[in-house]
Parts: C-alpha cells; structure tokens; sequence
C-alpha cells in the first residue's frame, strides 16, 4: 500500500498514519525540493533586507543634503560679504590640503565670526580638518577629526573618494567653468545612484545653489 507522507519542516515528516519518518524516507527530489526552497527563501530576505538599508540611507543623505542646502541658503548673505577679502579660491584650497592627505570635502565658513577655509582629508585610515588661509593659500593649522558626527560624515566622503576617478579640484573647476559669475564655496563627495559624485555649492552675490559633478 502506497503511503502518504505530510512533509512538516526539513528532519522530519509524518506519515498519513501518524508515523515519524526521517530524511531517509523521504525521496530525493522531496529533500532537493525541500533545500531550494530553503535557501530562496533566505535569499529573499537577505536581498529585502538589503534593498531597505539602501533605501534608508539613500533617504537620509537626500534629507542632510537638503538641510545643509537651507542652511547655506541662510547664511549665503553673511559669507558673501566675508568672500570680499578672500583671494585664494576653493578650487587651490583643495590642492593646498593635498600635502595632508586626500581631499574629501572642503568649504568656506565662518568660524567664531571669521571667514576661513577648511578642507578634509584621509591619509592612513585617519581624516583630519586642514584649514588653509583664505589669503594666502597656506596650511596654517591640522587637526585630526575627532567628534563622531564629523567623523561619520568623512567616512562616508573616503568611501566616495574610494571609487572617484578625479579629484574634487577638478570637479570644482568643472562646476566653475559650467556656472559663469558663480563662485564655489563647498564641495563634498558623495554616493548616487552607486556612483560617485561631487555636490558642489556655489555663490553669485548673495544667491546660492548646489550642482552635481561626476568624479
């Protein structure tokens, strides 16, 4: 008599009569069946669970872009008018820094009611601010990065910079000669879309935008 067999989970099936059988009695294209829908299943998940962590990080980079953009945006009138006694650009301020490693990002600001230029970098697994005067385009002090947030945020800038195939000087410069009458104040790298890109700032008076370049 041809029996039955309820399979309940990979180790065990019962039998239409009640008996306990083992993975011995069952046929082999029940186990092999059995295997693959087994690891679809983790395969599934594993690539909804990947999908939602690129999901939210993408979110939240979009969200910090968007609100480092508004507070440009409000302090634009305030750095143009200290822009006036600058003479160095971001573009050399760049390549300045590169004596302390790889540029990362780099901006102006006004730091304790004074315009200077900061940039940062990596070198050797470690990221440091390298701030260059704004008048002479010398490294005048460099120190490393310590708070969690800023260090968060360089090692998302190296892991872009990992995959660039140009400096953000050069991606500065593009972005210059691309927007006439405009002057580049910030420049971070960045992922988008798996590749990597610069979101460059720029000024025109007191009118401020953000533009993307490829690195």
């Amino acid at each position: 008599m041809r029996v039955r067999m309820l399979v309940r989970g990979r180790g065990h099936a019962i039998a239409e009569g009640g008996a306990r059988l083992t993975d011995r009695d069952l046929p082999p294209y029940k186990l092999e069946l059995e295997s693959v829908m087994k690891n679809l299943w983790i395969a599934m998940m594993a690539f909804g669970l990947a999908v939602g962590i690129a999901s939210a990080q993408a979110h939240e980079t979009k969200a910090s872009e968007k609100a480092e953009a508004a507070e440009a945006a409000k302090n634009a009138p305030a750095l143009a008018a200290a822009l006036k006694d600058a003479t160095v650009s971001l573009e050399a301020g760049l390549r300045a820094s590169e004596a302390e490693g790889k540029p990362i990002s780099g901006k102006f600001e006004i730091e304790d009611g004074k315009l200077q230029l900061s940039v940062y970098t990596a070198k050797g697994g470690q990221f440091f601010e390298v701030i260059v005067g704004h008048k002479t385009g010398k490294i005048t002090k460099v120190e490393p990065i310590t708070e969690a947030d800023d260090l968060k945020d360089a090692q998302k800038q190296a892991n872009a910079m990992a995959k660039a195939k140009s400096t953000l000087a050069d991606a500065v410069a593009k972005a210059v000669k691309a927007n006439n009458g405009y002057r580049a104040v910030s420049v971070a790298a960045e992922m988008e879309g798996g590749a990597a890109n610069a979101d460059v700032g720029l000024l025109k008076g007191s009118s401020y935008k953000n533009v993307d370049e490829k690195l």
